[in-house]
């Protein structure tokens, strides 16, 4: 159009076609600026297609960048996640960590699909070609909202997923949080360990037995040394446990060792002087004997009659035992020095109570002797109290009750007439009104047990 109009002016001078032709440019270069958008602007030489195919570009870009965000907040996720499901296996390995590593692998087959799907709708698109067509842009958008779809369903699975993983994660955040300060209370223990046990060989005391319970002891340091990544969290812990135990234990009794030592000197003293007073008493038991023998029938003494033969043996095996636990002590072996102790003390014990019995037996029979009516009141009132208290809130007794009482009235009874005689039996009598009296008592215990329960 421009070569038309300057042939029709070729008659026209110069100036006036270059007027002409300055006028041309002018109206010229508005229509330029329409034809070509940006081209004055710096703008690149895309491809014009209109202003629909620009939205449609636009529209893809968009959905492209929602796409890569969401792909972003899966992947930051799932790393996240990961790092959840380490933590638990590091230190769980209960069937239900075990399934939620089984469900985190399945969730990450997922997560490998739609992320696949993802990259390679934006490698099938290059949004930024001049030439890209309008259909190319709308199919672009499409693949990439149905890939941004895909990706934040499956981030919610992850998210969901993520919830039900709390409380496993929480316990063994716990118990991570419980490793370095077990370990280091662990290692401390053993530090006092060592330091009472110096303590105690510094005043004289060798504690064999405790500097071999802690040297046993080592090899647990060595591996809490080495750590959970080597031995687990779990183990770690619970061997930091036992090590702490097992430690605390050598110190208390490194602690005790002074005390128990004097504990052990003054049990051989006293047990010595009471080993000499039995020693002396036992002299005394033939006397009590010979006076039994001269008052009353055989049957009221002759279970004693071997009691001065034996006091004088048991106290011979207790200063025999009570030596063998002063070596012990000298020896600083204190288990077998407090296992011997005990032993000399149930020795004199028995002695003791040997020795009391003859005297007891004498007092006894002299004190029915004088007054055999005494124990038969005493054994009375207990057997009319057992009968009040069946009678109790009721018009008869139970049978049960009232049966065990009937026999023991005339057990009573027959002990009353087996006092009569020459040469009566005092001791059966006294060992008939007791068991009389016991009698009494259970039932006495029975019916307070029913109405203990509600049955009376």
């Amino acid at each position: 159009m421009a070569a038309t109009h300057a042939k029709a002016q070729s008659s026209r001078g110069v100036t006036g076609a270059v007027g002409d032709l300055l006028g041309l440019s002018l109206l010229l270069v508005p229509l330029a600026l329409a034809a070509v958008p940006g081209a004055f602007a710096g703008g690149g030489t895309r491809r014009w297609f209109g202003g629909r195919g620009e939205n449609q570009r636009a529209d893809a870009q968009a959905a492209k960048d929602a796409a890569a965000a969401a792909f972003y907040e899966l992947d930051t996720a799932q790393r996240d996640l990961r790092i959840s499901i380490e933590t638990i296996t590091a230190v769980d390995s209960s069937p239900g960590a075990r399934r939620a590593v089984e469900d985190f692998a399945a969730l990450g087959r997922r997560i490998d699909e739609v992320s696949h799907a993802y990259i390679t709708a934006v490698d099938a698109h290059d949004l930024d070609r001049d030439d890209l067509e309008s259909s190319v842009a709308a199919r672009a958008r499409t693949e990439l909202t149905r890939a941004k779809d895909d990706l934040v369903r499956v981030k919610g699975e992850l998210d969901r997923f993520e919830q039900g993983l709390a409380p496993l994660l929480d316990k063994a955040e716990t118990q991570l949080a419980r490793l370095a300060p077990a370990v280091e209370r662990a290692r401390q223990a053993l530090r006092n360990a060592s330091t009472a046990l110096d303590s105690v060989r510094g005043s004289g005391l060798r504690a064999d037995d405790l500097a071999g319970r802690l040297a046993a002891l080592a090899p647990e340091l060595t591996k809490l040394n080495e750590g959970a990544g080597r031995h687990g969290v779990p183990e770690t812990l619970h061997r930091a446990d036992r090590v702490l135990r097992d430690a605390e234990a050598v110190r208390a009794e490194a602690e005790r060792l002074p005390e128990r030592a004097a504990e052990t000197d003054r049990r051989l003293v006293s047990l010595r002087t009471r080993a000499q007073a039995l020693d002396t008493r036992a002299t005394t038991v033939e006397p009590v004997l010979s006076e039994l023998r001269r008052r009353f029938t055989a049957a009221c003494w002759q279970d004693l009659q071997h009691v001065p033969e034996q006091a004088l043996s048991t106290v011979r095996q207790a200063e025999e035992k009570l030596q063998e636990a002063a070596k012990a002590r000298q020896e600083q072996r204190w288990p077998d020095a407090t296992a011997l102790l005990s032993t000399v003390r149930a020795l004199l014990n028995a002695t003791d109570e040997a020795v009391s019995a003859a005297g007891e037996r004498l007092r006894r029979l002299d004190g029915v002797a004088k007054d055999p009516q005494q124990e038969i009141d005493r054994t009375r009132f207990a057997i009319r109290d057992a009968q009040r208290l069946a009678m109790a809130g009721r018009h008869t007794p139970d049978p049960r009750h009232a049966r065990p009482l009937d026999d023991a009235v005339a057990r009573l009874e027959r002990a009353v007439v087996g006092l009569e005689g020459r040469h009566p039996d005092y001791w059966r009598f006294l060992t008939e009104t007791a068991a009389v009296r016991d009698a009494a008592a259970r039932v006495v215990e029975l019916i307070r047990d029913e109405r203990g329960r509600g049955q009376g």
